[in-house]
């Protein structure tokens, strides 16, 4: 997107088929018509225009030469257009277009996604101008169930399963499943992740992470609703503080079902590290080691309680099952902090893609990646983990294939979303898998008196 001169590029012609004339009529209503062209001298020539309106000479009219080619199945690409401001005259049989100025956009020069965010300000500012008009407020509007699926990302509700799903799996496997306490742990752990996502919300637009963000994508940058004027601040801010309050409630209960002070303290760290992630005055992303704080969150706090909810004790076993999901969900937000790394180091944002280089922010992610498997494989040597478990080790193509995607389109945000998107899915296949083998293995104890080697 660029502010242009007044004049056009020397291949108008064969970059667009047709123009588009707008004007404001005498009665006041706009008018736009479609014509043919031909540019003569820096002029462009409107064919039929005056055999079907009258468009005004001697007045501002806008001149808009779009391209959009379509891709079935697949959606559009080649996006661009130029619009114009000038004047016509009528020369002839026919109506010549001199422009006075023109701003472009060129979907190879700027993504569509950045493009539609550098024009916030732009919306914004004529949502001011309507209002003013009309004497009453207008705003943006979503509807609700989208409005609340964007501002909490529901659908990253899958880091928290995954590790209760595999607490719940390693304690049946050594005692009694209590489907109820599960399916409460599950609420109260999903409850204070939505905590954390709205504030993280909060917090980084007070710090100013997300509006220096102009290349956010739907994995990373934030849900945008503060940004996009769609919810306050202190609308999102009351509603982190209702999603904490239920799931501190209903831990609460849990620790008090539990013997209380084992799990209160656990619980307690997990809810404070998920505010001080961002929040002042620690704000431990800004400190370094948020990437370690999403794992030690998402992987042993989280496994560690609904295993302790189910078994009322800890245990090493449960610990070593939480290190795979660990590592993969710090992966998760590791790669998901490359597109953001500008914005981030903007912010203060110690992130390892913001401290490290292309080549070491890749080769930190195949060893976290071999770390991950290593131990999945370890844990079954060693009798922790069952052998099903190894089951999981499937999903190394699909963590080949992530790594790939990154280093291919690490400096393009919009391309790096189909790995962001398959890395996503490798934390949740590998660790339902896990989940899945824990679950055959328990299956197999209680249905055979001699469970085979490969289900033990």
């Amino acid at each position: 997107m660029s502010q242009a001169t007044a004049t056009f590029p020397p291949d108008l012609e064969r970059s667009f088929s047709h123009a588009v004339l707008s004007w404001v009529g005498d009665d006041g209503y706009p008018m736009s018509v479609a014509s043919r062209f031909a540019v003569k001298n820096e002029r462009v020539v409107l064919h039929e225009i005056g055999e079907v309106v009258s468009p005004p000479s001697g007045r501002d009219v806008n001149v808009i030469f779009s391209h959009i080619r379509p891709r079935p199945g697949e959606g559009y690409d080649e996006r661009r257009y130029i619009s114009a401001w000038g004047r016509l005259r009528r020369a002839g049989g026919t109506v010549e277009f001199t422009s006075t100025g023109s701003y472009h956009w060129d979907e190879k020069e700027t993504p569509f996604f950045q493009y539609s965010e550098l024009t916030v300000p732009q919306a914004h500012r004529f949502l001011g101008e309507l209002s003013e008009r009309r004497g009453e407020t207008v705003k943006p509007k979503l509807a609700a169930g989208w409005l609340f699926l964007r501002a909490t990302r529901l659908p990253f509700l899958t880091a928290t399963a995954v590790p209760v799903f595999l607490g719940v799996a390693a304690a049946a496997r050594r005692g009694p499943f209590r489907p109820g306490l599960a399916l409460l742990t599950l609420l109260a752990a999903c409850f204070i992740h939505l905590g954390l996502n709205v504030a993280n919300d909060v917090f980084d637009d007070a710090s100013g992470a997300d509006e220096a963000n102009t290349r956010p994508t739907q994995f990373s940058g934030g849900s945008r609703v503060i940004q996009y004027g769609l919810v306050s601040r202190k609308a999102m801010a009351l509603m982190a503080a209702g999603f904490y309050a239920a799931g501190i409630g209903i831990g609460l209960y849990l620790a008090a079902t539990s013997g209380f002070w084992a799990l209160f303290w656990l619980g307690v760290v997990g809810v404070f590290i998920s505010i001080a992630y961002t929040a002042p005055p620690l704000r431990l992303v800004h400190r370094g080691i948020g990437e370690v704080v999403v794992a030690l969150g998402f992987g042993p706090i989280v496994t560690l309680g609904a295993f302790y909810v189910q078994a009322q004790r800890y245990t090493w076993e449960a610990l070593y099952a939480s290190l795979p999901v660990a590592l993969l969900i710090a992966l998760v937000l590791y790669l998901n902090e490359i597109p953001d790394r500008t914005a981030d180091a903007v912010a203060g944002k110690r992130t390892l893609p913001v401290r490290w280089s292309k080549p070491g922010v890749l080769r930190g992610y195949a060893l976290a990646v071999a770390a991950t498997y290593g131990l999945i494989v370890g844990g079954v040597a060693s009798g922790v983990m069952p052998v099903p478990a190894l089951t999981a080790l499937v999903t190394i193509p699909m963590a080949i294939g992530v790594y790939k995607g990154a280093r291919e389109a690490y400096d393009d945000p919009y391309a790096l979303m189909p790995a962001m998107a398959k890395n996503i899915q490798l934390h949740l296949a590998t660790g339902m898998l896990l989940v899945l083998g824990f679950v055959a293995s328990t299956a197999a104890h209680h249905l055979a008196d001699d469970v085979p080697r490969l289900l033990r």
